[in-house]
């Protein structure tokens, strides 16, 4: 009898579910740095992948973790978009802390 064992569903599902929580909680407590914010959003998207890839390997269906290519390549170009604003950003305003960009509303 081996001590380790292979992973199971739940242990994919309980570990995405820990990266989600994790993730929300560096939504809701920091809410002053931008890139941060960013780094959280795409933790939580890798969290979502990571269930769709166990669910995917559970059902012996490839289009979840087709999916998952499709979701990648939306969030690289969300990054890249997100930090070329950034820049643009900190280049006028001199800072990227939410509560200083509060002015540029209309």
């Amino acid at each position: 009898m081996s001590l380790l064992t292979a992973p199971t569903l739940a242990h994919f599902l309980v570990l995405g579910a820990i990266l989600f929580a994790i993730s929300m909680a560096g939504i809701f407590l920091n809410r002053k740095n931008v890139i941060i914010l960013l780094m959280a959003i795409e933790l939580m998207l890798l969290s979502v992948n990571m269930n769709f890839i166990a669910f995917s390997r559970y059902l012996g269906d490839m289009s979840g973790q087709v999916f998952v290519f499709f979701i990648l390549t939306v969030a690289a170009a969300e990054s890249a978009i997100g930090l070329a604003i950034l820049v643009q950003l900190f280049r006028n305003a001199g800072t990227i802390d939410v509560e200083d960009l509060g002015r540029l509303k209309g």
